[in-house]
């Protein structure tokens, strides 16, 4: 049971819409799972596991409809849902090395790719840890610990949003830079038909865009939301927490489904650009070959 000191809700969950979110959230992660194994992208790995804590944390927010007073529901979703978007950032930011890695564009980018997908990971982990203790804290029950846990998890946000906006501007640099100074693999992975939707590096990258501009909205609602603490405004109203984290973390991953990384970087291989380039191969060795024929003639 909850201590005294401490309500757990200002209001019943809402059963009709966890179970919404539980079913929209599994539907969309069984349908990453498919395409992680169709395209071998590991690198999306925590992005699905991100999938399966908002499943589960929906999935206890119903159960708490039942239990409003049952601490270990209310501990298990409000963790799960809060630390789930860390996961999607993780996969978020390894995308981005593999995209400037897939264009050649290494002598872009202001960091060195080597050290980019760690410098960023490393931060999404400290955000991670940060908010993960300051929930613990917070289950403990007594006012005290309850503020004090709300401020760690507040600094593992403005970790979050740190970083977060750390790459987004990582990824305009990079972005303006390719198109005034383009790779030969920048300007040739475009398929035949001229399209960039999803096949092309434009894409993807635009899609990274739209995932971080909802993961940093999500945050700076969550700031706001553990800054004014327990009896804040935002947090006794239930409605927030379904349009600015629900609704944004879903379209994240809906908006990764349709344009989905394994589309250009399949085994970290544009295929229809490889096959290019062997074709530009035999073409080079056929010529070689016959002039070396002309030589010795």
């Amino acid at each position: 049971m909850a201590s005294d000191s401490y309500v757990l809700y200002d209001y019943t969950p809402n059963l009709p819409c966890a179970i919404l979110l539980a079913v929209l959230f599994a539907l969309t992660t069984i349908f990453h799972l498919y395409q992680r194994i169709k395209g071998h992208s590991k690198y999306f790995n925590s992005f699905i596991v991100g999938g399966i804590f908002q499943i589960i944390g929906y999935g206890a927010r119903a159960g708490s409809h039942f239990y409003v007073q049952s601490t270990i529901l209310y501990a298990i979703q409000s963790l799960l849902i809060l630390l789930a978007p860390t996961l999607y950032a993780a996969s978020i930011y390894m995308v981005l090395g593999r995209i400037i890695t897939f264009l050649h564009g290494e002598h872009l980018s202001y960091i060195p790719v080597k050290w980019m997908t760690k410098i960023f990971v490393a931060g999404d982990v400290l955000s991670f840890i940060l908010q993960a203790a300051g929930g613990g804290i917070m289950t403990s029950g007594s006012e005290k610990t309850i503020k004090i846990g709300q401020w760690v998890i507040v600094a593992g946000l403005c970790v979050q949003l740190m970083f977060f906006g750390a790459f987004v501007l990582t990824s305009l640099i990079f972005h303006i830079k390719i198109i005034r100074q383009p790779t030969i693999k920048s300007e040739g992975s475009m398929d035949q038909h001229g399209s960039i939707w999803p096949r092309d590096w434009r894409g993807l990258l635009f899609a990274c865009y739209i995932a971080s501009v909802l993961i940093l909205i999500r945050s700076v609602y969550r700031l706001i939301e553990f800054v004014q603490g327990n009896d804040g405004y935002v947090i006794s109203h239930e409605i927030f927490l379904y349009v600015f984290d629900a609704a944004m973390m879903f379209s994240v991953m809906v908006v990764m489904n349709v344009l989905h990384p394994s589309f250009v970087l399949k085994n970290g291989i544009d295929t229809s650009a490889a096959q290019s380039d062997k074709d530009i191969q035999c073409k080079s060795d056929v010529e070689m070959q016959q002039n070396s024929t002309l030589s010795q003639d």
